[in-house]
């Protein structure tokens, strides 16, 4: 064997797969439970009143903010990739972001005004560290075993998915029901216990990961035969103005509504200064991509429009299906009717006991196996990670026993967005034997359904808030309304989310696939502060025509979405030159 093949880490296996998958399986799932555990806690906090101890902000302000916060988490990936990609490498950045991000969620649970704003910074650069190297590092694992790469990261897949729902269903009861601080600060512990797992077995990567070496023979640029078009210094220097207008923008944004037009940067070019500079951007930009569009050959060029066009598809996605954290939060606390009793009650009371348990007796199985194969080389790695699970099952029980003590049954709002993360779990296997059939739709098809399904979760939504009169504050909807919008939703997430990445990997040359994953992830972070823009006229709509309204804006919009993506079907499909 050749010494450093990826051959080496087969030796070591759980479940058919090298070990070390499964300390990246360990350390994404904390990263993901602190992550979505927050996030499902951050719009709550910041629009309770002061008497439930939150900041009594209007969900305008809120949704501002929160806007921007996930939008620069998606943008700061790009940094984060490409600092790991010159300078420091993958392993040293995911050590870097787990602890950038540790440090923010401990900013965020002293729950003053600056030390939330620093935690969500810190929250922001740590996630551009950690994100896009965790993949880099299978990726590289499985180099040589290229055919068992699909159940590696469906594998991965899982432990993301498993942390974001114990992270929501654990952080949201303690945030919501004992005080916002426990939750925020319960998401810090997690993220601590990730950053010291994978610090302390980090050497069962080998070489994978270390600072990146120059001038590599082997290296994707040196073998790529593909015409070569360098950005020109005006290229550049355009590209650093539209960042910095982007930047300043994102930050502005919330900032102007947060101080009713006291701060705004861009003030000097009137009334509508925000919306001037972005246009400029997005402008800007626009122009660059089709320029540079011209200059490839004709097959290559023709492969990037159709990515440039799912990734259009995908910034209207992203702004309608990252509802969930906030205004949909904002319907359940508000408008749903969370009080269960009796028969009700007991049948919530088992069933999410089972959705707890089950998901957590299989995570710590797959624990047990990698505590096998690893104690006697990464003891201290295995410890600790067997002390985060003893924790994360006390709050677990001790939550459970709560719930059957408790007369009159309340159901966390924060709980709804759980159930995304197990659908995906309980659904995921069902799609991909979807995707490997004869019926295996097009690409458009698969973009196509996706917004069809999105439109039929918001219409779920909408109906159930019918009878809600403009300007109401509280209402009583049937639960039912939220758990058919988090299925569909799902469901339309499985068509979308996981096959844009896959396309961007098959259509574009390999030496200029990191600038256009640059471009989807800008795609990705533009649609979700799409997201808060949406959220911040969630009242405005409401106390004009009602929330039911609102929804239905969203309905629509994603409908007209869909059948654009089917009537584009001829034309992408002679653009992906046979690319299925």
């Amino acid at each position: 064997m050749v010494e450093n093949s990826t051959d080496q880490f087969f030796k070591s296996t759980v479940l058919g797969h090298p070990s070390g998958l499964f300390v990246l399986f360990f350390t994404e799932m904390w990263e993901r439970f602190s992550y979505y555990g927050m996030r499902s806690l951050l719009v709550l906090f910041l629009t309770a009143s002061l008497f439930d101890e939150g900041w009594g902000w209007p969900r305008e302000h809120a949704m501002a903010l929160f806007g921007s916060y996930v939008g620069l988490v998606y943008l700061s990936t790009m940094m984060g990739g490409y600092f790991a990609d010159k300078i420091i490498g993958f392993r040293y950045a995911v050590l870097v972001g787990a602890l950038l991000m540790t440090l923010g969620h401990a900013s965020m649970a002293v729950e003053t005004q600056w030390s939330i704003y620093l935690g969500l910074g810190l929250l922001v650069i740590g996630n551009g560290f950690f994100k896009p190297n965790m993949t880099s590092i299978i990726s590289e694992m499985y180099k040589d075993r290229p055919e068992k790469k699909d159940g590696a990261y469906t594998i991965f897949y899982m432990g993301v998915n498993a942390g974001a729902f114990i992270g929501i269903i654990l952080c949201g009861y303690l945030g919501e029901q004992v005080g916002w601080s426990l939750g925020f600060g319960l998401a810090g512990i997690f993220m601590l216990f990730g950053l010291i797992q994978f610090w302390l077995a980090q050497n069962i990567f080998g070489n994978i990961g270390l600072k990146p070496v120059k001038g590599d023979a082997n290296s994707i640029e040196a073998l790529d035969n593909d015409k070569r078009v360098p950005f020109t210094n005006w290229q550049l220097g355009l590209i650093l103005l539209m960042v910095a207008l982007g930047m300043l923008w994102i930050l502005n944004a919330p900032a102007t509504t947060i101080s009713e037009g006291k701060i705004n940067l861009f003030s000097f070019l009137g009334a509508n200064g925000n919306n001037i500079a972005i246009l400029t951007a997005l402008g800007l930009f626009l122009v660059l991509l089709i320029y540079r569009f011209t200059q490839y050959s004709n097959i290559t060029r023709d492969k990037l429009i159709a990515v440039s066009f799912f990734a259009l598809l995908s910034v209207f996605f992203w702004a309608i299906f990252e509802q969930s954290p906030g205004t949909l939060t904002i319907f359940a606390r508000d408008y749903t009717d969370r009080t269960l009793d009796g028969t009700t009650a007991t049948i919530f009371r088992v069933g999410n006991s089972c959705m707890v348990l089950i998901p957590l007796a299989i995570i710590t199985w797959v624990l047990f196996l990698l505590f096998k194969q690893t104690f006697a080389q990464y003891k201290w790695a295995n410890i600790v990670l067997s002390f985060s699970f003893i924790i994360v099952w006390g709050i677990a029980i001790w939550m459970l026993v709560n719930q059957f003590n408790d007369d009159n049954l309340e159901i966390p709002a924060s709980w709804f967005a759980s159930l995304n993360s197990l659908y995906i779990i309980t659904l995921a296997p069902l799609f991909s034997k979807w995707w490997e059939s004869k019926y295996n739709p097009s690409a458009n098809g698969k973009y196509g359904i996706g917004m069809l399904l999105l439109a039929l979760g918001m219409a779920c939504v909408a109906f159930g808030a019918m009878g809600i009169e403009p300007g109401a504050k509280t209402a009583s909807v049937s639960i039912i309304w939220l758990i058919l919008v988090y299925l569909f939703h799902t469901m339309g997430e499985l068509c979308i989310s996981p096959v844009g990445l896959s396309y961007v990997s098959k259509l574009v040359p390999a030496r200029m696939i990191a600038f256009m994953f640059g471009v989807w992830y800008l795609a990705v972070a533009i649609g979700m502060k799409g997201a808060g823009v949406f959220g911040e006229n969630i009242d405005k709509v409401a106390d004009e025509n009602g929330i039911s309204y609102f929804f239905w804006i969203l309905t629509i919009v994603s409908a007209i979405v869909a059948v654009f993506a089917f009537v584009m079907k001829p034309i992408i499909k002679k653009l992906m030159h046979g690319v299925h």
